[in-house]
């Protein structure tokens, strides 16, 4: 019997936390695999604890104790309550463990060591944490682990109410090859439905003088060609991993300046409750006119969860 893949599921103890918690027990296909609830833990910074070699600030550093022991019972409390809630929501008693991480180097870089490190089949975190302000969509630390956590799969939770319809975006590179992996082995033969989609971004806005000048319409039809034959694959491969083949769904949607905008208005439109999308689109070049769609859906598509592969 093999192990079962562990999740990395990051917390802070505060009420954005606690709607991880909420996620998590909506997370039905992750439900038999190990979860490790992991929050780095601050404590006393350091330059309090120098305090500690002054006779005269000997009080100061009694408080700041008295506060580290206080917040440490606080956060071992919320962890404990949120294992609690993912065992009563049917995950494994024994499943679910939890690490209350002292930081060591700063709270992203010891996120990004323990998952690099612990061969994690994927990280699930929220846009903000307990110190972004209303008006950030992602927070610094989210922010960080966004460009550098590349060992695993993300899952990044949203608002809106988790349902079984999924929302995948290929564009033939590598990481949509990838995401569409990670779909068929996470949600196959548990009664998903996927909407494939593919847009075809026009050049308008690469050439603000000239904001007629679109794609070739030759190009647009090999693109369009090429891409069914690629639906073509992907369906296959989705139905051997367990999906009715009536429950897949194709779109191509050409000629538009937004190709992040465009997957989030199709999510709206097709009532899709989770967007998964490739870490990388084709070529660099691409990235540097448009940056990467996939850091684009997240901004945009805040209220979705989306899945970063």
């Amino acid at each position: 019997m093999t192990n079962p893949k562990k999740l990395l599921v990051l917390m802070d103890g505060s009420e954005r936390s606690g709607q991880t918690v909420k996620f998590m027990e909506q997370l039905t296909p992750f439900k038999n695999d190990r979860i490790i609830l992991f929050t780095v833990f601050s404590g006393i910074p350091q330059c309090y604890r120098d305090l500690e070699k002054t006779p005269q600030y000997s009080h100061v550093m009694s408080q700041m104790t008295a506060w580290e022991v206080t917040q440490k019972r606080r956060i071992t409390e919320f962890m404990e309550n949120a294992r609690e809630r993912l065992v009563a929501a049917g995950y494994k008693k024994d499943a679910v463990d939890i690490q209350i991480h002292n930081q060591r180097i700063g709270i992203a870089r010891d996120i990004l060591k323990e998952a690099e490190e612990g061969a994690y089949k994927a990280v699930v975190m929220r846009r903000r944490g307990a110190g972004a302000l209303e008006t950030i969509v992602v927070g610094s630390v989210a922010n960080k682990l966004l460009g550098k956590l590349t060992c695993c799969p993300l899952i990044i939770a949203g608002r809106r109410e988790l349902n079984n319809r999924v929302l995948l975006a290929v564009d033939g590179s590598t990481a949509s090859f990838k995401a569409v992996d990670f779909v068929a082995e996470t949600l196959g033969g548990l009664g998903y439905s996927v909407g494939l989609l593919h847009v075809i971004r026009g050049f308008g806005n690469l050439v603000p003088e000239n904001p007629e000048f679109m794609m070739p319409s030759e190009s647009v039809e090999l693109a369009h060609d090429e891409m069914m034959r690629l639906f073509g694959d992907i369906r296959e491969k989705l139905i051997l991993a367990g999906f009715d083949e009536n429950h897949i769904e194709e779109k191509i949607i050409t000629g538009i300046n937004s190709r992040a905008g465009a997957i989030v208005e199709e999510a709206k439109a097709g009532n899709y409750g989770t967007i998964v999308v490739g870490r990388k689109g084709l070529s660099r070049v691409q990235e540097f006119f448009m940056g990467r769609v996939s850091t684009k859906v997240i901004h945009v598509g805040r209220e979705f969860t989306v899945w970063m592969v």
